[in-house]
């Protein structure tokens, strides 16, 4: 006969290296030393942002602007990519349309990277059959659209650049998006 066995907690304690925030989300990892990723609700309105030098050029245009992930080792931008996108968005005029568009991080005077989804809605959708098109017509222009990351996607969700659900996006450089529309209006 065995006897009953009587289970009590255990206190644990918490190491000191330990730390708890209480913006945390479930799709979030925290860890020491990523304790400066950005959260999904770091989101946060500058008229005028200390993060960039750039930010006079446009002076009237809102930036929104999101802490970068630290890529792991073996991740880099893509190669073929003359851009390298900030996590800093704005909404700009352009084509006399307000378009969410994000500061490239390497190019002098400031060069802006459009919503490539958002782009199509507002001056190709009438011109092209789809989306699928505009890529076709990128591939045959040589021009190498940028791969939005998580914390991009995520802005430009709240933005409403891009529908709820979507969890990918590409942004295109506005000489680039000036080729495109060209070969889009273009007949040949």
């Amino acid at each position: 006969m065995s006897s009953p066995v009587s289970i009590r907690p255990q206190a644990t304690s918490i190491p000191a290296t330990a730390h708890y925030r209480s913006s945390i989300s479930p799709t979030s990892t925290c860890s020491d030393e990523d304790s400066s990723h950005s959260q999904p609700n770091d989101l946060t309105l500058h008229t005028t942002s200390s993060r960039s030098k750039h930010t006079t050029t446009f002076p009237n245009y809102p930036s929104f602007y999101s802490p970068p992930h630290h890529l792991g080792q073996g991740h880099s931008p893509a190669a073929s990519s003359p851009y390298i996108a900030t996590n800093e968005c704005r909404i700009i005029e352009y084509r006399g349309a307000r378009i969410a568009a994000f500061l490239s991080a390497n190019k002098n005077p400031c060069e802006y990277l459009l919503c490539l989804p958002q782009a199509f809605e507002l001056f190709l959708k009438h011109l092209v059959g789809g989306l699928h098109t505009v890529y076709t017509k990128l591939k045959r222009l040589d021009i190498v659209p940028i791969v939005c990351n998580v914390e991009q996607v995520r802005i430009l969700r709240g933005l409403g650049a891009i529908q709820p659900g979507v969890n990918r996006c590409k942004l295109l450089a506005t000489k680039d998006f000036d080729s495109l529309y060209k070969d889009c209006t273009t007949a040949r």
